[in-house]
């Protein structure tokens, strides 16, 4: 159970799409000013070096976050097209390679760290289980001298978001949170223990924003997830949004195996921009991303 390193994957297609709906999430939700619970179930290790054994291992960034750059943000002549979700995307990864050259890539717990707001009093909670990385995790966290805003446990994330739930109440009655969850999927069984942690999180707390984030590959569990997940939205009459990427792949050797080709978001409770900034965003990913047949994005949303 403790075999997967996110190491080998940072940065790659399926980080850009989380983190282009984190952003975009988060990003609205702070607009209003009371206190957000925010919750990264399986949180890694925080922060990742692109140049670094895993990142040369896996490559898997050259052909996501190194090739976004290369295009939207070229080292000569004129800046091509881009969307404001796109922009604050690389400009909040540029903030962590201040010498211009990517040798950072920051995961969610530090993508959220970025957009906490100190005097909302904004509350971070990250679960990491493996033990290399929990513990590389709340070293990289210790170095931002957080204090009590990030707490760093090593605890299943998804035991460990029940009693967070319902948040606490601030001085006005407002309870607000949002949670990530993002396991390696790597066993067939977490594709059950997330639908079951969601339809749970919904009874304790309705009006929490959840975000999930799974792999597009041809096994059954992640093709009924979202439509498990959809089905938990519409019972509790809660809106939903879910939103895919696929960058395709090159013609294949008879030996070779294309990778992970497709990830996925499923948003319950999103904010009503995030249909859009997606819709506008999207394609320019499979632009820029794609690399063969099966390239594509899919955005659906609905009410509860």
């Amino acid at each position: 159970m403790f075999s997967y390193r996110h190491a080998f994957h940072a940065g790659n297609h399926a980080d850009v799409l989380k983190h282009l709906v984190l952003i975009a999430t988060l990003r609205h939700l702070m607009l209003k000013p009371p206190a957000i619970t925010l919750v990264d179930t399986h949180a890694g290790a925080g922060l990742y070096r692109l140049d670094g054994d895993f990142a040369d291992k896996g490559g898997e960034a050259e052909h996501g976050v190194v090739r976004l750059f290369a295009a939207q943000r070229p080292a000569s002549g004129p800046a091509p097209a881009s969307t404001p979700l796109l922009d604050d995307y690389l400009d909040l990864v540029a903030g962590f390679n201040p010498s211009g050259s990517l040798r950072v890539y920051p995961g969610s717990p530090f993508v959220i760290q970025q957009l906490m707001r100190h005097e909302s009093r904004d509350r971070l909670k990250l679960f990491e289980l493996h033990p290399t990385d929990g513990k590389t995790l709340s070293a990289n966290i210790a170095q931002l001298d957080a204090g009590r805003a990030v707490v760093v446990k090593r605890e299943d994330g998804f035991e460990g978001l029940k009693p967070l739930l319902p948040p606490p109440a601030d001085a006005k009655g407002s309870r607000r949170a949002l949670v990530l969850i993002d396991p390696s999927y790597e066993l067939k069984s977490d594709y059950a223990k997330v639908s079951a942690c969601i339809q749970d999180a919904i009874k304790r707390f309705a009006t929490g924003t959840y975000v999930v984030w799974y792999p597009v590959i041809p096994r059954t569990e992640a093709h009924d997830l979202p439509r498990k997940l959809r089905g938990h939205a519409q019972r509790a009459g809660r809106p939903w949004l879910h939103a895919t990427l696929a960058v395709g792949h090159p013609p294949l050797a008879p030996d070779e195996r294309p990778g992970l080709t497709a990830s996925g978001m499923f948003v319950i409770n999103p904010p009503h921009t995030l249909s859009a900034a997606l819709a506008e965003t999207l394609p320019l990913l499979v632009k820029v991303l794609g690399r063969g047949r099966g390239q594509g994005h899919t955005l659906e949303s609905g009410e509860g």
